[in-house]
């Protein structure tokens, strides 16, 4: 994928932000060449600010990185769809949106984030990321264990038990996920690819 820059005369091309796990549209950005190279390189949405006159990496100031997931060009190679996961809300106001509209109040990408989160920095009062500190071999067999858990707790007819098994089991696979340098997202395509 190489976008065409040269299409407009600044330059600079449009640039659609879309959380990877809703598809919430989240804003709207501008991009020249060394802002998509440097985006790239660290997996970080970096836009060209027209107001600052230079390169801007989204969340530079907040923190609210927008981490990249996809890339996409349209047919005309001059624009581009990012998908990302965002680690706070997009816009300067506070929003969850540069439109005002809310991502929802909690998925499995929100999750996934918070975990990442722990992960890039490590709190010692957070479980997650004492897993981290653990390794992977204590990360794998906590997995194991909530399988065993859950396989358990499905035999009996307690569906509070069953689902807090179930939520346990998830969590950690998250964690086994991250630990690996994978997302769910890399999952789904996986399924995705098999379902053809």
């Amino acid at each position: 994928m190489q976008p065409d820059f040269s299409k407009y005369n600044d330059g600079l091309i449009p640039v659609i932000i879309q959380d990877a796990g809703t598809l919430q549209v989240l804003m709207l950005g501008f991009m020249n060449e060394a802002a998509f190279l440097q985006s790239q390189q660290e997996g970080k949405v970096t836009f060209y600010s027209r107001s600052k006159q230079r390169l801007w990496t989204k969340g530079e100031t907040s923190g609210n990185f927008l981490h990249i997931q996809e890339i996409k060009a349209d047919c005309d190679n001059d624009t581009l769809l990012i998908r990302v996961l965002p680690a706070g809300p997009v816009c300067h106001t506070g929003t969850d949106t540069c439109f005002n509209e809310k991502n929802p109040s909690f998925s499995l990408q929100q999750l996934e984030r918070i975990i990442i989160d722990r992960k890039n920095n490590p709190d010692e009062k957070s479980y997650t990321a004492s897993l981290f500190a653990k390794g992977i071999n204590k990360v794998a067999q906590k997995v194991g264990e909530e399988a065993v858990e859950l396989v358990i707790e499905s035999k009996d007819d307690n569906q509070e038990l069953f689902l807090g098994e179930a939520a346990d089991l998830l969590f950690h696979y998250l964690v086994l996920l991250q630990h690996k340098g994978f997302t769910l997202a890399d999952v789904v395509r996986t399924l995705e690819k098999r379902h053809k």
